[in-house]
């Protein structure tokens, strides 16, 4: 079974080096419930729909799958659920780790989230300076909750 192993982090935007490129991102909901989440993303070109498990915490299980642009698209303008996520994603190498650094769009704007893959919970993981507090777990932090409470609410 496909796991996501993640941490999160705010990030220090003092310490944030603001000329790397990044990719804009879009993502809406098909679903929300105590089981699972299932979402429809745009990256780039890129188009994908993944289901993952609900639970809170370090450790999901997910499904994604490559689908059709156009599909993506009219999911996205005629299924999903209101609060579509709009961000830009900065990829970082970072001490043999990739770390992903959203800068949030919209009804987020100036949430600023960090997170890094990890092969099991209790691997060690170097953290850059950019990376502030951890968040890990909090539920006000995962993109199914912000899609519905807006960080600027």
């Amino acid at each position: 079974m496909p796991l996501e192993i993640e941490r999160k982090f705010l990030v220090k935007l003092e310490n944030w080096d603001t000329d790397i490129e990044g990719i804009p991102y879009r993502q809406g909901y098909l679903a929300i419930n105590d089981k699972n989440v299932v979402r429809v993303r745009i990256k780039g070109e890129i188009a994908t729909i993944t289901i993952k498990s609900n639970e809170i915490g370090i450790s999901r299980s997910e499904h994604e799958y490559e689908i059709p642009l156009e599909d993506a698209a009219y999911l996205m303008n005629n299924l999903c659920e209101s609060g579509i996520i709009e961000k830009t994603r900065y990829k970082l190498p970072y001490k043999g780790k990739v770390w992903d650094v959203d800068e949030f769009h919209g009804d987020n704007n100036g949430l600023w989230l960090a997170e890094v893959e990890l092969e099991h919970e209790e691997e060690e993981v170097s953290i850059p300076s950019w990376a502030g507090k951890e968040v890990t777990g909090e539920i006000h932090y995962y993109n199914a909750y912000l899609s519905k409470h807006p960080f600027q609410k």
